[in-house]
């Protein structure tokens, strides 16, 4: 089992996503208010908190939550050892289930210009939302088939 560490929403595509404590996350959607939003197949982005301090220690980098535009940063679970097709349960309500695994780094990625390297493509994982519900920072996240 894991946690939730940070959940990041931003209002626009291409920029910096901003932790919030506290939102709902729409069936078939994504979470509410985000730019990423939408009816396709990477309604929601997830990262391990631990593949992020590992990238900040190895560049000498203070990044904050939504530095590489994840929705959701999560502690405990491998995520990017997960096949498309896992369910994860969050809090008490909500179910996902994996999409795709990594993405391409976009151009311009801020991170990418200060190293030369992302950690999205290797580490980052998308999902779909069958159940929303509200999430909050602390909830649990559980894996339930892979």
């Amino acid at each position: 089992m894991g946690r939730i560490k940070a959940i990041c929403i931003s209002p626009k595509r291409g920029t910096v996503k901003n932790a919030v404590n506290l939102a709902k996350m729409l069936p078939d959607f994504g979470l509410e208010d985000d730019a990423h939003a939408g009816t396709w197949h990477r309604q929601i982005s997830l990262l391990a908190n631990e593949a992020v301090r590992k990238f900040s220690d190895a560049y000498a980098l203070d990044l904050s939550a939504g530095a590489f535009g994840e929705n959701l940063l999560i502690e405990g679970i491998d995520l990017k050892c997960l096949p498309i097709g896992t369910k994860l349960k969050c809090a008490t309500e909500i179910l996902l289930e994996v999409t795709q695994i990594g993405k391409t780094c976009h151009l311009g990625c801020d991170i990418q210009k200060r190293t030369g390297k992302c950690i999205m493509p290797s580490e980052g994982i998308f999902a779909r939302v069958l159940c929303g519900g509200t999430i909050q920072t602390g909830d649990s996240i559980t894996v339930l088939s892979r």
